[in-house]
C-alpha cells in the first residue's frame, strides 16, 4: 500500500469514486461531506440535482461495474430497470425521433439518491475507509512553504477541527468547490475557466408507471433545438415510478402547476411526455432547479500546482445535466486515479490532470456542439468547426430513417465511441450530402 492517509472532500458521487479508487493505494480514506447522510435513497441538500432526471450512460455503468463487482446486478436487485438504449428509448432530435433498432447497449435506470445509496454503501463497507457526515471543510492545511497540501480544517458540531498528516487530498465538493480560490490565496496561479452558457430552468415530478404506459418503453427524451428551446425527458426509474421533467432556457421557466406542466409537454415534439403526465398518477410535488451554465476549469493548464492535491468531478468540469455525462465522467476520472497511483504518487497532479482532460475533452465538445448551436447561447464558438457542424446535423436527419446512424450516433452520446467514429466511412457513406 505505501501511503499513509487520503483525504477527500464531498461524499457525493465523485468523492464516493474517488474514495474507492484510494482505498487500494492508502491505509487509510477519510471522506468528509458537510451533509448529514441519509440511511435510504432519498434527496439531499447537498446535491440539488438529485431530485432531478439521472439516467447513468452505458461507459458509465460499464466503469462503475470495474470499481464495484455486482454493482449493476446490484440496482437491478433494487428495482433499476435496465434497457437497450435505442430499442427501447425514444429519442428525439430536432423536432424527429430517432430511428428504432437494437443497439446493444444496455443502460441502468435509478434514480441518483438510489444510485448514490448503493454506492455509498459499497464505499463505507471497506475498512479502510471512513466517512465522517456533518464536517464542512474551511480550508487547506500546507506545509510552511506552501508548496504541499497536508491536510484541511472543518468545522463539526460547532467545533473547528483539522483533518491533517494526509499525504493526498482530493476535491470532491462539486460546483461549488472553493479549489481555485484557495489556491489563489495560497499564491498559485489563477485557473482559467471555459463556460457555455445556456442558463436552463428545469422541473421535476414523479409518477407512478404502468405496464400500458409509452407502450412498454422505459422513456423518451425531446432536446432543444434552434427554433424550440423547451425540452422534455420522462425515465423509468426503482418502485414502478417514471421521473418527469420539462425545461425551458433563455430567461423562461416552466409551470409547476398541474395544468400548466401539462400545457407546457404539449408544446415539445413528443407526445410521451404530456402522455405520462396525463395519464398516470402524479407522486408529491414538483420541483425546480436552476442550471446557469456549463462550466470547465482548467487545472491541466497550471504551470505551478502544489503536491499532494487533486481536484475531479464536477469541481473540475460541471457539464448541463440534461446531457447525463457528469456520473460517468467521474467514474472515468476514478479509474484514470485508480491507474495512476499504481505507479506512486511521484508528480501525481500533471499526470492526473492530464489524463482527466483527455476524458473531458470528448463531452465538452459534444455540450459545446449541442449548446452553441442555440443563438442565445453563450460561449467560445471559435472551437465549432462549421463543416463538422453541417456534416453531423445531415447525419442527425438521416439517422431518424436509418437505424445504423441512430446507433452509431448513440454510441457516441454514451462515450462508448470517439466522435470520430461519426466520421468513418461506414458511417460516412450513409449520410446523404
Amino acid at each position: 500500500m505505501g501511503n499513509g492517509r487520503a483525504v477527500v472532500i464531498g461524499a457525493s458521487l465523485a468523492g464516493l469514486l474517488a474514495a474507492r479508487a484510494l482505498h487500494e493505494s492508502f491505509e487509510e480514506v477519510v471522506v468528509l461531506d458537510r451533509d448529514t447522510l441519509p440511511q435510504q435513497p432519498e434527496p439531499r441538500r447537498g446535491v440539488p440535482q438529485s431530485s432531478h432526471v439521472h439516467g447513468l450512460l452505458t461507459r458509465g455503468s460499464q466503469e462503475m461495474e470495474r470499481l464495484f463487482d455486482g454493482f449493476g446486478a446490484e440496482l437491478a436487485g433494487l428495482g433499476a430497470p435496465t434497457f437497450d438504449v435505442q430499442d427501447d428509448m425514444r429519442w428525439w432530435l430536432g423536432g424527429r425521433p430517432l430511428a428504432k433498432g437494437v443497439s446493444g447497449m444496455t443502460a441502468l435506470a435509478a434514480s441518483r439518491p438510489l444510485l448514490e445509496f448503493v454506492i455509498r454503501r459499497r464505499v463505507q463497507g471497506l475498512a479502510n475507509v471512513v466517512v465522517r457526515p456533518e464536517h464542512t471543510v474551511d480550508d487547506l492545511l500546507c506545509t510552511a512553504q506552501g508548496d504541499r497540501v497536508v491536510g484541511v480544517t472543518a468545522t463539526a458540531a460547532g467545533q473547528r477541527v483539522s483533518v491533517d498528516d494526509a499525504d493526498l487530498v482530493v476535491d470532491a465538493s462539486g460546483r461549488g468547490s472553493r479549489s481555485r480560490h484557495m489556491l489563489t490565496a495560497l499564491g498559485f496561479p489563477q485557473v482559467e475557466e471555459e463556460r457555455i452558457e445556456v442558463p436552463t430552468v428545469y422541473v421535476t415530478r414523479r409518477y407512478r408507471r404502468e405496464p400500458h404506459h409509452l407502450d412498454g418503453r422505459a422513456g423518451a427524451s425531446v432536446n432543444a433545438y434552434p427554433g424550440n428551446v423547451h425540452g422534455g425527458f420522462v425515465l423509468a426509474q426503482e418502485n414502478d415510478t417514471w421521473i418527469v421533467s420539462i425545461s425551458d432556457r433563455f430567461g423562461g421557466v416552466p409551470p409547476t402547476d398541474d395544468d400548466g406542466m401539462l400545457a407546457f409537454a404539449e408544446t415539445l415534439d413528443s407526445p410521451d411526455v404530456a402522455t405520462i403526465m396525463r395519464t398516470a398518477e402524479p407522486i408529491g410535488d414538483p420541483v425546480k432547479m436552476r442550471y446557469p451554465a456549463s462550466t470547465r476549469l482548467r487545472y491541466d493548464r497550471i504551470d505551478q500546482f502544489p503536491a499532494g492535491y487533486l481536484v475531479t468531478g464536477d469541481a473540475m468540469c460541471s457539464f448541463n445535466p440534461i446531457y447525463g455525462q457528469g456520473m460517468t465522467v467521474a467514474a472515468l476520472e476514478a479509474g484514470i486515479l485508480r491507474r495512476l497511483l499504481k505507479d506512486g504518487t511521484t508528480d501525481l497532479a500533471s499526470r492526473f490532470f492530464a489524463a482527466a482532460a483527455a476524458v473531458i475533452d470528448v463531452p465538452w465538445a459534444a455540450v459545446a456542439a449541442n449548446d452553441l448551436r442555440l443563438p442565445k447561447a453563450v460561449g467560445d464558438r471559435s472551437m465549432l468547426d462549421q463543416r463538422r457542424g453541417a456534416y453531423l446535423e445531415r447525419l442527425r436527419r438521416a439517422a431518424t430513417e436509418d437505424p445504423v446512424l441512430a446507433t452509431a450516433f448513440l454510441r457516441v452520446t454514451h462515450l462508448m465511441d470517439p466522435p470520430s467514429a461519426l466520421f468513418a466511412p461506414e458511417i460516412a457513406g450513409r449520410v446523404p450530402a
